[in-house]
């Protein structure tokens, strides 16, 4: 009876022993870096159970074991709270870790950056080639002008017409802040005017320390109630914004009548030419005061300002001495 008892005092122990070997290797491969040697994404559809998120974080190689996640989501309290979505794993992440990130819902968060002085249809173009969204462009015309270029965060699933509502409201919410901080005695009176002349800005200069220059040279021009010239305003009309013109304008473009040409109409165009940034809608708000009534590109990316219609026919002279040098 005792050599029994203790061959079963053994067994229990040598049991206990290797129970405690087990646990002690499993918290040590909860902590331990995953297989993978670089980020990897992966998705986790809506409804997935532990199985099924612990079978798709081994196949990205993740995780290095299916039944062993499940129990470590058992082990860390996080079965019930996993959650769907798009998630980035940083290199050599461990199941801990891993599990942690499911369930605090930390899913990867992409952006998509819309430059200043794109037509809506550009934009558009953008939006529908927008990686992990879902839904479409919104039906409902959306106009020049109207959405705020910037860069706007989103997550996988997110609908595009709400990312087109959320560029819409941020454009009205910029233009009300600024409309309110605008300078007096400025030629137009409402703010869906202000965004116009802020397009044609937009498009006139890439550069930002001229924008406020550039915008007082219209704001100028307006005043004494000479037509604008802008060729942006000529191309929009002869484009829509649909398309880029591949080609120089010639006279018969500058001469065509559209209601964009600011070299036929007087004033304003009717709409904007694209959709400008805040530093453009900040200029025609904040113009700089100069006597500026012209001008040219210098061949280096900025302008040749002018006072007088002789002075800006020598800027336009060394313009294009510098093409042709």
């Amino acid at each position: 009876m005792k050599r029994i008892l203790r061959w079963l005092l053994a067994v229990s122990l040598a049991a206990l022993l290797a129970l405690a070997g087990a646990y002690a290797w499993f918290l040590s491969w909860l902590d331990a870096p995953g297989p993978s040697g670089q980020e990897t994404v992966v998705l986790i559809p809506r409804g997935t159970g532990i199985a099924g998120i612990a079978q798709r974080l081994v196949q990205q190689q993740v995780v290095s074991h299916v039944k062993l996640l499940e129990l470590a989501a058992w082990y860390t309290d996080t079965a019930g709270r996993l959650k769907a979505g798009e998630y980035l794993f940083p290199a050599a992440e461990t199941p801990r870790r891993a599990l942690e990130r499911i369930a605090a819902g930390r899913v990867m968060v992409r952006r998509l950056t819309i430059p200043e002085g794109l037509s809506s249809a550009a934009i558009r173009q953008l939006v529908e080639a927008a990686e992990a969204m879902s839904g479409e462009w919104p039906k409902e015309p959306v106009p020049e002008g109207a959405l705020l270029p910037e860069t706007y965060h989103y997550v996988y699933g997110d609908n595009r017409a709400d990312l087109v509502a959320r560029m819409r409201k941020s454009h009205e919410n910029l233009l009300a802040e600024l409309w309110a901080k605008r300078a007096s005695d400025l030629p137009f009176t409402t703010p869906e005017q202000a965004v116009i002349l802020a397009s044609i800005v937009e498009a006139e200069t890439p550069i930002p320390a001229e924008r406020a220059r550039v915008a007082g040279v219209y704001i100028n021009r307006l005043r004494k109630g000479m037509r604008l010239q802008a060729d942006p305003t000529v191309v929009y009309g002869l484009t829509k914004g649909e398309r880029e013109l591949d080609r120089p304008l010639s006279r018969a473009d500058l001469a065509k009548a559209t209601p964009w040409n600011t070299y036929t109409v007087d004033g304003l165009p009717p709409t904007p030419i694209n959709h400008p940034g805040r530093a453009s809608l900040a200029a025609v708000l904040q113009p700089e005061q100069h006597d500026f009534l012209f001008f040219v590109a210098d061949g280096k990316g900025g302008h040749l300002f002018a006072t007088t219609y002789e002075q800006h026919l020598k800027n336009v002279a060394a313009y294009r001495a510098s093409q042709r040098r």
